[in-house]
Parts: structure tokens; sequence; C-alpha cells
């Protein structure tokens, strides 16, 4: 009944402009009561089609459990999609193997991040995770309790679980598709399923949002589940530091000092830079557990990266450049894209103690927020094993404008880049 021409400009075609034209699609779709909508491409490469899928899957995404349908409007989003192309089930089965659990992973990380708090906490994300990864090979899934974590020492995060009735947990999915020699990649994610701000409360503006706080836990869990989805030959271990920041009686206060695991100590000057608490046990335990050929680390970590980059990059830190350009390259390919910051060797002095190794805030008078929480990360990570933090505050939560292949609510920042980066390391 209705035909839409779409050009492509005049620059190549890359799979990232194909997501985008797919996932334009998908959101139109979603608001659409047609009963089958569908895209025609000419060419006859798999891999293109595939592509559009792709992205009209991530464009289409709209999180509805928490709404009560209106009987007087027709429902939306309920029709089918259909790419047609000389292609045919060549790109069907491209799709299928290698682009459409990634999708699925960003699904399962945004209806993570978008549950509230009261749903989603330490055990019910860990129970969320092992309901997504039921049935795939190869897979383990291991849990810390308290128990466990006090015997291991990690008294970062059982520092910041202290004031909720919730008790955190370390979680850790495992996925080897690789040779059994081979070192994993590791990505590690802070898992704050709601975040007070503790006793260093934070005002009443945007806490809301607060149960964002664990996109990164979200996303290391996802990137994993993606590969596992699609068979990467690749080994993979995703670790979720989790924990609810809460003020109570027995909340840890500004001015304690915290023993990790790796026996460093650091005094806390605010119970509001608890992300970087939880991950200092959790990168240290990713390192002594797996010895992996790299680490990665995400978090809703600062503000000040939202400050100096906006919705546009994650902030990259990392002493190893080759690293961040293979990042960084795979941000560009993927459309998550990230800009590298400085780790500053004054940002030592900065987190300078009088009584412990370090503190984990410079205090409010310092003006590098987002460095010093990445260098605080940074210390409990070997110099000889490669590793990266991203700061993804500005980009986990996407606010008014939507893009193509990212609904506004709750973005699952990180999977494709994380996957693409793999990809691009391990083809």
């Amino acid at each position: 009944d209705r035909v839409l021409l779409v050009g492509t400009g005049t620059d190549p075609v890359t799979p990232r402009l194909l997501e985008d034209i797919g996932g334009r699609a998908g959101q139109d779709g979603a608001n659409s009561t047609a009963e089958r909508i569908e895209i025609l491409w000419a060419g006859n490469e798999p891999d293109a089609a595939a592509h559009l899928a792709f992205g009209a899957a991530l464009g289409q995404y709209r999180f509805l459990k928490y709404r009560t349908p209106a009987k007087d409007k027709p429902v939306t989003g309920e029709g089918e999609f259909v790419i047609r192309t000389p292609a045919g089930d060549a790109a069907a089965r491209s799709f299928e193997a290698e682009w459409a659990p990634v999708p699925r992973a960003v699904t399962f990380a945004r209806d993570l991040i978008s549950e509230p708090g009261v749903e989603i906490y330490p055990e019910s994300f860990v129970a969320r995770t092992r309901e997504a990864f039921a049935g795939l090979p190869n897979v383990r899934i291991d849990v810390l309790d308290v128990p466990a974590m006090e015997a291991l020492g990690m008294g970062g995060i059982l520092a910041v679980g202290r004031g909720s009735v919730r008790p955190p947990r370390l979680l850790v999915v495992r996925y080897d598709g690789g040779d059994g020699n081979e070192a994993p990649f590791a990505f590690v994610g802070k898992g704050i399923t709601f975040d007070s701000g503790g006793i260093s409360l934070k005002d009443e503006d945007g806490m809301w949002k607060m149960k964002y706080d664990m996109s990164g836990a979200a996303a290391a869990a996802a990137t994993v589940l993606a590969l596992a989805g699609r068979r990467a030959p690749v080994n993979a271990v995703g670790i979720a530091a989790l924990a609810e920041n809460m003020p109570s009686g027995s909340a840890g206060r500004p001015g304690d000092v915290v023993r990790t695991m790796s026996g460093k100590t650091f005094e806390v000057i605010s119970t509001d830079a608890e992300g970087r608490m939880v991950l200092s046990d959790a990168v240290w335990y990713a390192q002594q557990q797996f010895r992996p050929r790299v680490v990665i680390d995400l978090a809703t970590l600062t503000g000040s990266v939202r400050i100096a980059l906006g919705d546009e990059y994650a902030g990259l830190f990392s002493r190893d450049d080759a690293l961040a350009e293979a990042l960084r390259k795979a941000g560009e390919a993927s459309g998550e894209e990230l800009w590298r910051l400085p780790l500053h060797p004054s940002y030592a002095k900065d987190l300078e103690s009088p009584i412990a190794d370090l503190r984990n805030s410079g205090g409010s008078g310092t003006g590098a927020g987002a460095g010093l929480g990445a260098y605080f990360i940074g210390s409990w990570v070997e110099e000889s094993t490669p590793w990266a933090h991203l700061d993804i505050a500005g980009m986990a939560w996407r606010e008014k404008e939507a893009l193509p292949t990212v609904p506004e609510g709750a973005s699952g920042f990180g999977i494709r880049l994380l996957d693409r980066y793999v990809r691009q390391s391990a083809p």
C-alpha cells in the first residue's frame, strides 16, 4: 500500500550504515499497526541483509512490561517484519548464526536495566542471568555469596553492600568456545542494582535513574551471552560485581578503611564512589582466577565523563596503546564510540591517604573525576595485564532523542562494541 524510498548517500555502504537504516525501519515498525513491513535490498551480499535485520532488531526494542494497553488504541509493533534480498536463505543463515545473538543479548541487558530496583537486586540479577544462559553449551555460571567473599577478603564489595537488606553477589559467567589452554577475554562490570549514594546520600534529582547503575554488569554478562549464542571460537568470562548501595545503621561510613582481596587498602572519602570499590575486588579476582589475555571493565562510574563527552562517546582509559586503539576502532565500527582520556601520573597524589594505601575519591575540590576513578580501578590491575576502563555513565541511558538502533531509555551500551572487538581480535 505504501512504498518509501530511502537514499543511502554517496559514501560506501558500511555495516554501520545498514544497521542504522534497519534501526529506523525497526522503530517505525514498533510504532506501526501495519500487519507487514518489508525492506527490499537489491544487493546479493548475505551480510548486507543480515546487518539490516540486526539494526531492525535493535531499533524495534520497547520495554512495555508495566504499561496498561489502552482499549481504544490499536496495538502497534505486532506485525511481521520481512527483509527481501536476492541473497535469500544465505542471508537468513548469516543473520541467525552470526548476528541475531547480539541483539538478543542487548535486549536481555536493556530489560535488566529498565526494571525497577525493587525487581532487580543482586540475587534476582543472578536468577535472570541463569535463565538467559539456560541451554547454551560450553557455559558455566558460578556465584560467590557473602561467606565466599568474606573468605576471599573481598572488602570492597562487602563494604558497599553492608547497608542493604539485599546481600551482594559476585556473578561469574564463563564461556569456553576456544582452545582449552587459551587465556580468556575478561569483561568486568559494575553492578550497583540501585545507588542511593549510601551515607553520602545523593539528592533527589535523577535518583530514580540510579536503577541503571548496574549497566556495566549487564553489559559484561550480555557480551558473554552474545559470544556463546553465536558460538564464537574464543574463551570469555563475564564478571558482575553486584551490590545495592543503601543508607542504614549497618552501612559503611566515610572515613572507614577497607581492605580488599589483594591486601591493598583504601580510605572511604565518599560512599557514593562505590563503583570503584566493588570493581577493586572484581578486577583482582578476574586476574587471579583466570589469568586473562585482557581485562576490560565497564561502569557507569562518574558524572564527570558525561560533562566531558556528553552522550556521544564513552570514556576510554588504558595504559595499553594497542588495546585502546583496537577498542576505538571497534567502537567506530559498531556505533558505540569511545574517546580516550588520560591516566595522568599526578592522579596518584590526588588519591593519597594519610592512613591507607589510597583514597576512593579526591574529594569535591579535585576536578578530574573520571580520570581519578579510572586511576583507582587501575591500581588493582597488574602492570603486565592489558587493561581498559570504559566509563559509560553518559551512554547507558538514552535521554529524549533516540538513535536509529537505540530507543529512548536503557541502551545496553557496550555489548555491540565488545562483540565487535572480539570479532576483530579473534575472527
